[in-house]
């Protein structure tokens, strides 16, 4: 048991130092010898686990599987009246706390190889139905269009955020 605890805790420990340097340097850039130097472990080891694409999309799928926890505990718990401010307040927590995922979401959605682009889709899509099902459950009016106003919104933030503009950063 201690060795599978082991395993999962260096894999953890990968994708942690993946996303820092990811965001950091970039995808097309950072090395998978990078990544290994920041967790702490030899290449090969990276290697026994991902591919450095294999790696970025487990990177995102950390990244997103922390909006949809966050978002999801606010619906959970929220009312009506105060869940739109409950998402906005979980996703700024998310951005200060964990910037580097954002910044690479953001690097993200300019990549074109098919298994990034699909994580991306899915990870936005993901979020999009479940902030969409709680608007239209809170019975707010043209959900649809609430929920494209407030990615709009996180996505205004994750740019002033990545521009260090927080002048740009929509006025709740």
């Amino acid at each position: 048991m201690a060795r599978a605890s082991t395993s999962a805790n260096r894999r953890n420990d990968i994708v942690a130092a993946a996303i820092e340097v990811f965001a950091e340097i970039g995808y097309y850039r950072a090395t998978t010898a990078q990544v290994a130097e920041r967790a702490a472990i030899s290449q090969p080891y990276v290697y026994r686990f991902f591919t450095k694409e294999s790696l970025l999309v487990e990177s995102l799928a950390v990244s997103w599987e922390r909006i949809v926890k966050a978002f999801q505990a606010v619906i959970e718990s929220a009312s009506p009246e105060n869940l739109e401010l409950g998402l906005i307040q979980a996703y700024e927590g998310i951005v200060q706390s964990h910037r580097s995922e954002i910044l690479l979401q953001m690097q993200a959605q300019t990549i074109q190889e098919a298994p990034i682009r699909e994580a991306m889709q899915q990870g936005m899509n993901e979020v999009k139905d479940l902030v969409e099902n709680a608007f239209v459950r809170a019975g707010f009016e043209d959900a649809d269009k609430k929920t494209s106003d407030f990615l709009a919104r996180g996505m205004l933030c994750n740019v002033a955020m990545a521009m260090d503009m927080p002048n740009m950063m929509p006025i709740r």
